[in-house]
């Protein structure tokens, strides 16, 4: 793969006779500068080739334009680039020469998303409307100094640039009320770019009411690190939703993660994937984040449900397959927490997918379930609405007798509330709280319906709605009283009014 030489003499040359912009003013529109190219009075961010590191200043692009993000873009150290309210960028998707476009920010520079309710930032595919696909750009990478339990490390799906560091206050910049659609490129295999991926962020970064929909790998991804953030959604992805991996040590809370029956990854895709590392080693920091108030809704809560011979097998029906290397595969869990993690998890409702909670001794790693060592204490949870996975042994919950789960077993159950009112352990890698579906596929939660499958909120007499869900210290106090992403169906307590899109394929950009 070509590596972009830092201003070399040609670039160096081109550069000089640019205009700088120091941050204060919008980027001119009407000349091609280090950042914005203009041709046909399309407005490109990058020159087009494969990767292409912005002069170093401060950019302010001009909402009123709309933007194409061609290659990949780095935003280099000393730099920041920002994006007003309603502003829309389009990923650049494949051709001859741009493969994965993707804004790449590096350690030391910042980037500012900064949209509202009314007006959030908007990345999409460069598509029309009915052609869009995952995967047609790249993504967005955001690069930082704070810890991980690496050191330094290449950021998976980026081809240069690296994290980490000793700053867990490092900052980064804003995100606020944004979409990112149609990406995650899969320019090498493992290698994946994200909807959204964040290495080593650190907590002095704003992070908050963001929606990536259809991305082609996962839809967030943190490698160490310690942002925090709240109102996140995670909108048909293809692998998992949220995964947490190196150490990563943030505070999450209000997070909604809904699939789509037909996509999902063959290394089998979940709500949450969470490693301390790829080899499970017991390195500090421990990937330790804490989520609350979390929906995950599964495929098969979803109309159209498909199941293939039994097996927990999804097929897409053509429609959304971007041919770029990508394999449709199955799904797993709503929760797989593997190789030495220590996430916590509370106040959340799970439901719809084959297995509900996969806690796995995965890399000969012994891990174990307890507030006690900060591991993986499981508070206030709902799991109901699942099918058996008959996919594989390791996964199968198939047996018609399964052991009640025991202490012999080094996991502790805290307060875990259960549609079926069993927590059950088949022995193997993996437990879960199962309930029947009916013969359409459909949830069959009839008395205790968890969420309003319009709004993916708790209705009225719902077992989601318990006084005594209360949320741990250092979470907001606006989640007490329930579990899930929404409190209610009220208007009022609608957090995804006004900025999210769950059509981005039929919208006219």
């Amino acid at each position: 793969m070509k590596k972009c030489l830092i201003l070399t003499a040609l670039a160096a040359l081109c550069f000089a006779a640019c205009n700088k912009n120091d941050g204060n003013e919008p980027v001119n529109p009407a000349n091609e500068d280090g950042l914005v190219y203009v041709e046909n009075n399309i407005r490109y961010i990058g020159n087009g080739d494969k990767e292409f590191e912005a002069p170093q200043g401060n950019y302010v692009l001009d909402a009123s334009h709309v933007y194409v993000i061609r290659g990949w873009v780095y935003i280099a150290e000393g730099s920041s680039l920002k994006i007003p309210a309603g502003t829309l960028l389009k990923g650049k998707s494949e051709d001859a020469n741009v493969k994965g476009s993707s804004l790449i920010i590096e350690r030391g520079a910042k980037i500012y998303i900064e949209g509202t309710a009314a007006q959030p930032v908007v990345f999409t595919s460069d598509k029309p409307a009915g052609q869009r696909k995952p995967g047609d750009w790249g993504g967005i990478i955001i690069c930082g100094k704070a810890k991980n339990n690496q050191s330094e490390m290449q950021i998976e799906g980026g081809p240069r640039s690296r994290h980490g560091g000793n700053d867990d206050a490092d900052n980064s910049g804003v995100i606020t009320y944004c979409r990112v659609e149609f990406a995650g490129y899969p320019f090498l295999t493992d290698k994946e770019i994200n909807g959204i991926t964040l290495g080593s962020v650190g907590s002095g970064t704003t992070f908050h009411h963001v929606q990536v929909s259809y991305s082609n790998d996962d839809s967030f991804e943190w490698f160490g690190g310690a942002v925090n953030a709240t109102h996140l959604i995670a909108y048909h992805g293809w692998d998992d939703d949220f995964d947490t991996d190196n150490g990563f040590s943030g505070i999450l809370q209000f997070l909604l993660g809904i699939r789509h029956p037909k996509i999902a990854d063959t290394s089998l895709s979940n709500g949450f994937e969470s490693d301390n590392d790829a080899d499970g080693d017991d390195k500090t920091p421990y990937t330790s984040a804490k989520f609350c108030n979390v929906t995950l809704i599964g495929p098969a809560l979803t109309a159209g449900f498909i199941n293939e011979a039994g097996a927990g097998k999804y097929i897409d029906a053509g429609t959304l397959d971007p041919n770029n290397g990508s394999k449709v595969g199955q799904f797993q869990s709503g929760v797989q927490i593997r190789r030495n993690s220590r996430i916590s998890l509370s106040n959340a409702v799970i439901t719809g997918f084959p297995v509900g909670l996969v806690i796995e001794n995965d890399k000969s790693v012994k891990n174990t379930q307890s507030e006690a060592d900060n591991r993986q204490a499981i508070k206030n949870a709902i799991f109901g609405g699942y099918t058996d996975n008959a996919a594989g042994a390791t996964y199968d919950n198939t047996a018609a007798a399964v052991p009640v789960l025991g202490s012999d077993k080094n996991k502790t159950w805290t307060d875990v509330y259960s549609a079926d009112a069993s927590a059950t352990d088949n022995g193997t890698k993996s437990f879960s709280h199962r309930h029947a579906l009916n013969a359409a596929g459909n949830n069959a939660l009839a008395t205790a319906s968890p969420i309003d499958p319009n709004n993916y909120a708790p209705v009225a007499g719902s077992a989601a709605i318990n006084a005594a869900f209360t949320v741990p210290a250092g979470f907001d106090a606006s989640g007490n009283g329930f579990a899930g992403a929404l409190k209610s169906n009220a208007a009022t307590d609608n957090w995804l009014a006004g900025w999210t899109n769950f059509d981005p394929q039929n919208t006219a950009y």
